[in-house]
């Protein structure tokens, strides 16, 4: 069955940018090729929300005879009856999140208990509530796997060593591998269909769709899901949080489907048996804003997490945002965040508060990563280039293109269907319009083989092709430094077909087959590739989670102060602001702990 896929948050893949000359009126489309626009997705209802409303931080001056509690309703009541809309209450930062329109905020500003109104800033992926939290039905983590799981970033820091020191492939009886942490996980959601983190995951919230507490009797598409319903059908994001959240916690022998060629039971987390909550602060888009941040950061604190990670920020700074930060860390609970994508001489928010541990990103040979933003606030390094997670289940495609017993390698594209279709290949040119096919066009179907070039988009080319009625499409590459190239369709559509690029050396081959069956194969796997100081910050994290399940008895500032002062030096001796005091090594924090702090003897 085909389906289409929204990898929103992968990115990183290359578009053809040539704009399509005008055509001429073309013949009627195939039945059934009809492009109708999208369902009312998240992306664009942020693209129209234009109702004349603005998200907004309100700080007030609490009256001294009440409770914090009562002040907040107080002043709630206050913005309600000035024509806002109140989305959350903070009591304990004197702090409500509303939406105004300019005559409510032009009243607020006479009320002599507002501080100040500020703009509800978006935090973007690098993703109150009743309490208790009704958790999981926990499965139990497997001990045993194989050793093909472990990826370079995870041996990198060390973590195969503290619970697998023999290297057998299976957890070593009594080693710490994080038992008995909560990790919060504070991102996109995740995908509870993925084998990797079932067993891992033991509650969450959902920040953006819904104020309720997930159950186990929930039916599919509730709670912190990287998924939203539109329309009747599921459009998912792109995994920013089930990456991370299988960097953390991936566990052993539980393998998704994989690549062939890979390693089966797909990847090991740095803490395979720790205890995830998961709350999702970032829509499918990969946007979120300040107070869902703040929300979810106290919820995770009452949770009894240990530590929070958060592959998201802001290039601004939030004061209200800086102080729930601080408070969970006086709370017991260590924060980790991402220092930003952008390369700049500048940490982003909320890695950059000083009571969040700020994460950069290196390559697997400890360089450091250009893209990786450093500043005197930049504390640990972690692997943070093309690291292998777990993703949407099926979302990560690859696919074949085969003819017989010749095989031709092939890159999707992104946005492709994922399926599979043999048919005659027409050669169908630069695809620049619907005859472009010729003849051998046919409603039944076809495979049109397109070249690159003439100054049109990938996705009008496929089109053109598809109205004509092919029901797969090879793109040929006319640039021999890219081979298959990494190519897209720009944006997710019903119609879209299996389509794949193959090199320009490959081309000349594949043109020669017009005629003949071919078959293109667009297959989802549930591991993805992804780079960035996201992917840093959950090795981090993790390492954390072993070091706390090593030594129970210490306190977050401890945590904190091992991982620095055991880290493995990068760049100019000393902290700098490129590495901060280097690369996080999980033996070598255990051996610092037991060594500052030695065990209590009864």
């Amino acid at each position: 069955m085909k389906r289409w896929v929204w990898l929103g948050l992968v990115g990183g893949l290359m578009a053809c940018s040539e704009k399509k000359p005008p055509s001429q009126v073309e013949p009627q489309n195939c039945p059934g090729t009809t492009e109708e626009s999208l369902p009312n997705t998240a992306r664009a209802q942020a693209l129209s929300s234009e109702d004349g409303l603005e998200d907004v931080l309100i700080t007030f001056r609490p009256r001294v005879s009440a409770s914090a509690k009562a002040n907040t309703e107080a002043f709630a009541t206050d913005v309600s009856r000035a024509g806002g809309q109140v989305r959350r209450r903070f009591p304990n930062l004197n702090l409500v999140s509303a939406r105004l329109t300019p005559e409510a905020r032009e009243a607020l500003a006479q009320n002599p208990d507002v501080v100040s109104v500020r703009p509800n800033r978006k935090v973007h992926a690098f993703g109150m509530p009743r309490i208790p939290t009704n958790l999981f039905l926990r499965g139990t983590p497997n001990t045993a796997g194989s050793v093909g799981e472990y990826t370079p970033g995870v041996k990198m820091v060390q973590a195969t060593e503290v619970w697998d020191a023999n290297n057998d492939g299976a957890l070593d009886p009594g080693s710490p591998s994080g038992t008995g942490i909560k990790v919060c996980v504070i991102d996109s959601g995740w995908d509870d269909r993925h084998p990797e983190l079932k067993a891992a995951v033991i509650g969450g919230m959902d920040f953006v769709d819904r104020e309720d507490d997930l159950k186990p009797t929930d039916p599919p598409g509730d709670g912190p899901l990287d998924r939203e319903l539109k329309g009747g059908a599921y459009v998912y994001g792109g995994g920013h949080g089930t990456h991370t959240a299988g960097t953390i916690a991936a566990q052993l022998g539980a393998g998704g489907k994989v690549r062939p060629g890979q390693e089966p039971n797909g990847v090991a987390g740095v803490a395979p048996t720790v205890s995830l909550l998961i709350a999702r602060v970032l829509d499918v888009t990969g946007s979120g804003n300040t107070d869902d941040v703040i929300a979810a950061v106290e919820w995770c604190q009452k949770q009894g997490a240990n530590i929070a990670s958060l592959s998201l920020g802001s290039s601004t700074k939030d004061d209200d945002e800086e102080l729930a930060f601080n408070a969970a860390l006086q709370g017991g609970m260590l924060s980790f965040a991402a220092t930003g994508n952008s390369g700049a001489d500048k940490v982003a928010f909320p890695a950059a508060y000083a009571s969040v541990v700020a994460v950069g990103a290196v390559d697997f040979n400890g360089a450091w990563a250009s893209f990786s933003q450093f500043g005197p606030q930049v504390s640990l390094v972690g692997p943070g280039v093309e690291v292998l997670s777990s993703t949407i289940v099926g979302a990560s495609p690859f696919s074949e293109v085969s003819t017989g017993q010749s095989h031709f390698d092939s890159n999707p594209l992104e946005y492709s269907a994922i399926n599979t279709y043999t048919g005659r290949l027409v050669d169908c040119g630069l695809g620049d319009s619907i005859t472009s096919c010729g003849e051998g066009a046919t409603c039944e179907g076809f495979v049109a083989y397109v070249d690159r070039g003439g100054g049109i988009l990938f996705e009008d080319k496929a089109r053109n092709a598809i109205h004509a009625g092919a029901k797969a499409v090879i793109i040929g590459n006319n640039d021999a430094d890219t081979g298959e190239g990494n190519f897209t369709l720009n944006a997710p559509s019903p119609i879209w077909v299996p389509t794949t690029s193959i090199s320009l050396a490959n081309s000349p081959a594949m043109k020669a087959l017009a005629g003949q069956q071919v078959t293109v194969d667009v297959s989802g796997t549930d591991y993805l590739v992804q780079t960035g100081t996201s992917m840093a910050t959950p090795h981090v994290a993790g390492v954390a989670a072993l070091l706390w399940s090593a030594r129970r008895d210490l306190n977050a500032s401890q945590i904190r102060q091992a991982l620095e002062s055991s880290a493995k030096d990068l760049g100019p001796t000393g902290r700098d602001s490129q590495y901060g005091y280097g690369l996080v090594q999980a033996v070598k924090a255990i051996q610092y702990a037991n060594t500052q702090w030695p065990r209590q003897v009864p």
